[in-house]
């Protein structure tokens, strides 16, 4: 044997021994359990990071467990390849992307395959591929075809220097072009959508069947959905046939209306604006297209808004009310639209106190207060005016409450008065009850060229027309041009652009957007179930048999829109019978983020404020260039606060085994993990000693096989103690296995039965023998390559990883004998060791026996002796 453990070569010999093997290929059999692991894949950025590291790793281990477990396992990886940085690297470095990208995914494969990961990579996919996003256009054609794909005017960010879209991830905070430094306008252009809206219901009510799933990914997504259950209700426009729409969960406060607002860009606030006012609305409207959607929508921001001049009527009281624009309501979310009621809704009673609103209370307590005996108000309230009893308003009542001021309504219960409201309404004819959500249809056009083609032509006498299938992929054109300037690359390739119409041969043009990179990801889990397959999208049949995933791994940061489209799409592709389950991730890990050791100047701003670890000395931290004290704290990983740490570095250092040992035991997999150098040595400390111990058992026996015979009834207690330690480890280690993936515990336990093994006076036993085996075994998902080394030292010839998980023996768990504890009052004296069918008085008896009891007893009086059973304890209480 190597006499000292040498990571870097044994990790290169077995990786290449296990892809010679192709001992992580996926079984085709169907015979055993199946078991989906798989990591969220990664954004071919160019290295790994400390981040994919701990999601790939916990996603291996639990793939090993369960291989080992007997369940048939697909653990694939692959590549989320599309997308805006391959464009700005090819405008930057004059490269195409394409080149870009696939340089990228060689040098990440290569990172990830040192890592020892487990992964059958027959199945890899990048989604830049054209074997890939051939069927991401055979999808969006399922889409266009069941009515859920469709066109139609949206707002986009528009830099009119550049001439281009803008992603808003291209919009810095101040509103302005990343690239040009323009203030960016917002323009409709006909863009793409998905309609996630029909799936709405379902996606809220599926979210109970994810049992799991973290809670707080499922309220993301529930408050994401947002569903309100209120009415739709019509506000005539005065001197006009048209009607303001709004929709509101209060139907109850509708007669304490006192206004309604649009949004600066619904079509009608042209239409309602007065011709005094018209020169105010359009400067008002030009301001608030600067702002992004989070500036207008922020809670601590100002709420700002003007009057049209124009005027509706509240169709429950007959009067008429002021029509306002305001930042605060977004054309894109409910109807455009909403009714003021400051006296019960707080952002209402605010705006209406700047803006010297009416405020009108229609809902007043149960038993509200009275004030010297005043009577209660039943008029309109002036800004800031009296609420009831003659108590001026301070804030918004928004409680249930009764009603007032409301015509035939008053006096009912607010509850009650909302479905009264509602049927008062229909009867009428200006309302009616609805269900709304927050969630809108998905924006799928992006006006770039790294993404997958939107597969239809226009012609000008059929339309939109779908690519027939026999001409998919839309390839990608190579012969273009990064400026990133003026329309889309695509767009300005006419030789591309210009096609006859599939349909009647007239002359007609591509679309020439290409698809959100979301549509790339939010399928690819199905692909991976039949990877290879040239002539469908997938076999239904395998991908029926895989799916769902069992395990998925990945950052919260994709809580909401991934794993939400990732649902909508599984929904939709069941509907066109491709899919026969709902769900298509059954158990979510959303793993913590790696921080590393942070250095900061506080009085500095920006990225100037990061000081790199490597100048300062850590006993002394200052500033290199003014000498200021810094600030130490731990932060998530990342360039700009020069506080990663390579994972190159690690292995090439320590090994992968040890890096994949530090990242699952420095933390639970749910938790923050802090990177510190101490506890990575402490790893590879710790498999160092498991190195020698199991290369002194290999050098010391003759045979190292595990005789089953042998191991079922030890005799002396040393071999009965060892083996309970063995069983101990194997039921612990199993539970932290299971639905909760306690990798920290497990690892802890290992470290127990390491020292169990290295402390025993039994090393020539059977059962040693059996802890050999099960420390090696039970090592191998955390440190594939040293238990596979091991393994076949002590004269295996079958890999570790494939041998069967040990089995705890429960009977080897019971003890012959207890450790029963001797106190005098109260205080630990002594322990013996008894038998464990001891019952009280023999327990007493033993104790009062045993010399800690004769010593510390020695001529006192013993006034009570208290037996524990339980705790196996005897406390004796002497004066």
């Amino acid at each position: 044997m190597e006499s000292r453990y040498n990571p870097t070569a044994i990790e290169e010999k077995w990786q290449k021994t296990w892809a010679e093997q192709g001992i992580d290929l996926t079984p085709t059999e169907t015979d055993k359990p199946k078991f989906y692991a798989l990591s969220m894949f990664p954004y071919p950025s160019g290295n790994l990071h400390m981040g994919h590291v701990r999601n790939y790793t916990i996603t291996d281990a639990i793939a090993r467990v369960h291989r080992m477990q007997g369940d048939r396992v697909l653990h694939p990886m692959g590549w989320d390849a599309f997308g805006l940085p391959a464009e700005n690297a090819a405008i930057k470095n004059q490269t195409h992307p394409a080149k870009w990208t696939y340089n990228n995914i060689a040098q990440m494969r290569s990172e990830l395959k040192r890592l020892g990961l487990s992964y059958d990579w027959n199945c890899e996919l990048a989604t830049c591929s054209p074997d890939y996003y051939k069927w991401t256009q055979w999808i969006f054609l399922q889409f266009f075809q069941a009515g859920l794909a469709y066109q139609k005017e949206a707002a986009v960010n528009w830099d009119p220097i550049d001439q281009t879209v803008l992603a808003n991830e291209q919009v810095d905070s101040e509103g302005r072009s990343w690239r040009s430094g323009a203030i960016v306008e917002k323009k409709n252009l006909r863009q793409w959508f998905l309609k996630i809206t029909d799936y709405a219901e379902e996606l809220l009510k599926d979210l109970d069947k994810l049992t799991g799933w973290p809670e707080r990914v499922k309220l993301m997504q529930a408050n994401w959905i947002g569903k309100s259950v209120g009415a739709y209700l019509e506000f005539p426009i005065v001197g006009m046939d048209e009607k303001i729409g709004v929709f509101t969960t209060r139907p109850d406060t509708v007669y304490g209306v006192t206004y309604v607002v649009l949004a600066p860009e619904h079509p009608l606030t042209p239409k309602v604006t007065t011709s005094e006012r018209q020169e105010a609305v359009e400067t008002f409207i030009k301001e608030v297209a600067n702002q992004s959607e989070l500036e207008r929508t922020a809670e601590d921001k100002p709420k700002r808004g003007i009057p049209t001049g124009g005027k509706a009527i509240n169709p429950f009281t007959g009067e008429e009310i002021p029509i306002w624009i305001a930042d605060y309501v977004l054309f894109e979310y409910g109807t455009g639209a909403v009714m003021g009621v400051p006296a019960h809704d707080t952002r209402d009673f605010k705006f209406a106190n700047e803006q010297n609103l009416p405020i009108k209370v229609v809902i007043t307590p149960p038993n509200p207060p009275v004030h010297g005996g005043g009577q209660e108000k039943q008029n309109s309230l002036p800004a800031g005016g009296e609420g009831w009893g003659g108590v001026p308003l301070t804030e918004a009542y928004t409680d249930p409450g009764i009603m007032v001021n409301s015509g035939d309504f008053n006096g009912k219960n607010s509850t009650e008065g909302k479905q009264a409201i509602i049927e008062y309404a229909e009867q009428k004819g200006f309302g009616k009850a609805r269900v709304q959500y927050r969630l809108r249809d998905w924006l799928i056009s992006r006006q770039r060229y790294w993404g997958a083609p939107i597969p239809v032509i226009h012609c000008p006498n059929c339309g939109i027309v779908p690519v027939p299938d026999r001409d998919l992929p839309v390839q990608l054109p190579e012969n273009v041009e990064f400026t990133g300037r003026g329309a889309s690359p695509l767009a300005q390739l006419e030789s591309w652009v210009n096609v006859p119409c599939p349909s009647c041969g007239t002359p007609a043009k591509r679309e020439t957007d290409t698809m959100d990179t979301f549509i790339d990801s939010s399928w690819y889990y199905l692909r991976f179930c039949d990877a290879q397959n040239d002539g469908k999208v997938f076999d239904s049949a395998k991908t029926n048999d895989w799916m769902p995933v069992d395990q998925y791994v990945g950052g919260i940061e994709h809580a909401i829109l991934h794993l939400l489209y990732s649902r909508f799409f599984t929904k939709v592709l069941r509907d066109r019978g491709l899919l026969n389950f709902d769900e298509p991730f059954q158990r979510l890990l959303t793993q913590g983020m790696v921080q590393g050791l942070t250095y900061t100047n506080p009085n500095k701003s920006g990225n100037a404020k990061y000081i790199p670890s490597n100048l300062v000395n850590p006993n002394d931290p200052k500033d290199p260039e003014t000498g200021e004290p810094l600030e130490i704290s731990y932060q998530t990983m990342s360039k700009s606060k020069y506080n990663g740490v390579a994972p190159e570095q690690v292995i090439n250092k320590y090994g992968a085994d040890t890096a994949r040992m530090f990242i699952l035991f420095k933390a639970p997999p749910e938790k923050d993990l802090e990177w510190d150098e101490a506890d990575v040595e402490g790893q590879f400390r710790f498999l160092n000693r498991v190195w020698r111990l199991v290369g002194d058992f290999a050098s010391n026996q003759s045979s190292a096989k595990l005789d089953q015979s042998k191991i079922q009834n030890p005799k002396s207690k040393i071999e009965k103690d060892l083996r309970r330690a063995i069983h101990t480890a194997i039921k612990e280690i199993t539970d932290d296995l299971g639905s909760d993936y306690q990798f920290n515990t497990a690892i802890s336990e290992l470290m127990k039965l390491s020292n169990a093994l290295t402390d025993t006076d039994s090393k020539n036993s059977a059962i040693y023998t059996e802890g050999i085996h099960t420390l090696i075994l039970m090592l191998a998902p955390f440190a594939p390559h040293i238990a596979e080394e091991l393994w076949q030292m002590i004269g295996n010839s079958e890999s570790v990883h494939k041998a069967s998980w040990p089995k705890c023996d429960s009977a080897a768990l019971v003890a012959d004998e207890i450790t029963l504890v001797i106190q005098i009052n109260g205080k630990t004296r002594g322990t013996i060791e008894v038998a464990n069918t001891s019952d009280k008085n023999t327990l007493e008896k033993y104790a009062r026996e045993s010399e800690a009891a004769q010593r510390y007893l020695e001529g006192k009086e013993i006034k009570k002796a208290i037996v524990v059973p339980g705790r196996n304890l005897v406390n004796f209480v002497v004066g």
